[in-house]
C-alpha cells in the first residue's frame, strides 16, 4: 500500500520534469501541441508536494496516444487509459513508489484550462499557496496510510 508523503519543496522537481519533457517531445512529436509541469511540484510557493511530477501533455488526437503504450512501458510509465477522467489518457510511473503522473488531454479538452489556470492562481496568490501547502501537511499528518483520502493533495 502507498503510504502518503509530503516534502519540502526542492528545485530537484523542476529538473526531474525537464528531463521527463525532453523524452516525452521526441515521443510524442507528431502529436504533441504542448507540454506542462503541473500540481505542487510547480509551484514553490506551496512549500511542500507529494514526491510526484504531474505533467499536462496537450495532443492533437486523444484516440493516437494508446499507440505509443509501448514506447511509453520501455521508459517505465503504465499505460492505464482514462483512469475515471473522461477523455484523459493517464500513465503513472514508478509503481508503488510514484515518480511521475502524466496527463495527457486532446486540445479543447476543459481540464487543460482548469489544471493551467489552477497553477496560475496558486502562482499569484502566494499566501493561498502555502495555505494549500500547508493543509497538505495537515491531511498526509491525518492520513499516513491512506493516500487515496490525499489523491488531490
Amino acid at each position: 500500500m502507498r503510504k502518503t508523503e509530503i516534502l519540502p519543496w526542492t528545485e530537484d522537481w523542476v529538473k526531474q520534469y525537464y528531463k521527463e519533457e525532453s523524452i516525452l517531445k521526441e515521443i510524442f512529436k507528431d502529436e504533441l501541441l504542448g507540454i506542462y509541469h503541473i500540481g505542487s511540484t510547480s509551484v514553490p510557493t506551496i512549500g511542500f508536494a507529494k514526491p510526484i511530477v504531474d505533467i499536462l501533455i496537450i495532443v492533437k488526437d486523444i484516440e493516437k496516444v494508446h499507440l505509443y503504450n509501448d514506447k511509453m512501458s520501455s521508459i517505465g510509465y503504465e499505460p492505464r487509459g482514462e483512469n475515471g477522467i473522461l477523455g484523459r489518457r493517464y500513465f503513472p510511473k514508478g509503481k508503488e513508489r510514484r515518480t511521475h503522473h502524466i496527463h495527457f488531454y486532446q486540445e479543447g479538452n476543459e481540464n487543460i484550462r482548469i489544471h493551467l489556470d489552477f497553477k496560475e492562481y496558486l502562482i499569484n496568490n502566494p499566501e493561498d499557496a502555502r495555505s494549500y501547502g500547508d493543509l497538505k501537511i495537515k491531511l498526509a499528518k491525518q492520513f499516513p496510510n491512506d493516500i487515496h483520502k490525499c489523491r488531490f493533495i
